[in-house]
């Protein structure tokens, strides 16, 4: 029987001074028999010697950010192959689905909403993680990484369905999955929220959006596609029963997850189109922004010149100047450059250039 650290299942935190027991990255351990949960606490290797001694049951066993050292004993226990292993160690995959023997090996990305007062002034939108299944015929190994993709929520709501936990441990699979994509689509949600925000200040008068921030919700949106786009694959695999670890009952559970999926996939994909629109939109107002600042440095330049033509001619340092001596000489020659600049500056203005 594992002793339960002093943190807490989920607390991570292993006692100083020693070698990290493998308790210390178990967020929680279980045996399921006919649908519930057998009581007590049980260690990874008395779970998975018990439901084999039975002949019926599995085992849901579930990490959070293990390194290689601590997995080891689970994946011996369990049969893992080293290579599933070590990208559930690593972390940063990409979805998929491998098969290894009898084994099947399934990487999700999470997405998490991170609230914000408004997206014109975030530094981040959306914050990803990863859960990685290993799937076995009486068995289910899930490893987070990331605070927010937390399972013990999920688990309470299986635990009190029976029905749902008697189909094994692929419906745990299918509710992790289901549970994944249900956050793509609120995230989503929020994320076209911020986008119709963000494009009401674009397209109005003196707006302050500046390209940077357009192309940090461009960033976030490629974060949602890497994670939606490449998990459509191993969802139809999972649905066409490509795998006996799947049971016919569990197949048709995969494929509305697979519909779902598909329907976040065009809502990201519209979101992407119409940032691109803004983007472009944000660029205009730039450019037209500068030839506004230019026209009005160039319309001042022109009014500059021409008192900086009339100083330049009284600025010559000869005897015999034209007009030099002559009594209303200077105030003529005021009264000329500020008519001619007066006279500049209405049109200017009346052309808007100032």
């Amino acid at each position: 029987m594992a002793i339960r650290p002093p943190g807490g299942w989920a607390s991570g935190q292993p006692e100083r001074g020693g070698p990290v027991p493998v308790s210390a990255y178990v967020v929680d351990c279980a045996v399921y028999v006919d649908g519930e949960r057998l009581p007590g606490r049980w260690s990874h290797t008395d779970a998975i010697a018990e439901v084999r001694r039975r002949g019926d049951g599995f085992v849901w066993v579930g990490l959070f950010e293990p390194d290689s050292e601590q997995i080891q004993g689970i994946a011996d226990a369990y049969g893992l192959h080293e290579l599933a292993v070590e990208d559930a160690v690593t972390a940063h995959q990409r979805p998929k689905l491998d098969r290894y023997d009898e084994t099947l090996f399934m990487v999700l990305k999470t997405v998490h909403y991170v609230a914000h007062e408004s997206p014109t002034t975030a530094n981040e939108i959306v914050e990803t993680g990863e859960i990685m299944a290993f799937l076995g015929p009486d068995f289910i190994v899930t490893v987070r990484h990331g605070h927010h993709s937390g399972l013990r929520g999920l688990r309470r709501e299986l635990e009190v369905e029976p029905d749902r936990m008697r189909l094994g441990p692929a419906a745990v699979l299918h509710a992790i999955a289901d549970r994944v994509v249900d956050d793509y689509l609120e995230v989503s949600e929020a994320f076209d929220r911020d986008i119709d925000e963000v494009e009401s200040v674009v397209f109005a008068p003196h707006s302050t959006v500046g390209a940077e921030q357009m192309y940090l919700m461009k960033r976030e949106v490629l974060e949602l596609r890497r994670a939606i786009a490449p998990l459509t694959t191993p969802l139809r695999q999972l649905a066409e029963g490509h795998t006996p670890l799947v049971p016919v009952e569990v197949r048709s559970y995969f494929r509305d997850v697979d519909d779902h999926l598909t329907m976040v996939a065009e809502r990201v994909a519209r979101a992407d189109e119409l940032l691109t629109t803004l983007v472009d939109a944000t660029l205009a107002k730039i450019t037209l922004r500068q030839n506004n600042d230019m026209r009005k440095i160039t319309a001042w330049a022109a009014i500059i010149a021409i008192p900086t033509m009339g100083v330049g001619v009284y600025g010559m340092n000869f005897d015999h100047m034209p007009e030099l001596h002559w009594k209303f000489g200077y105030p003529t020659v005021m009264v000329v450059i500020l008519s001619a600049c007066f006279v500049l500056y209405r049109i200017f203005k009346r052309n808007r250039w100032l």
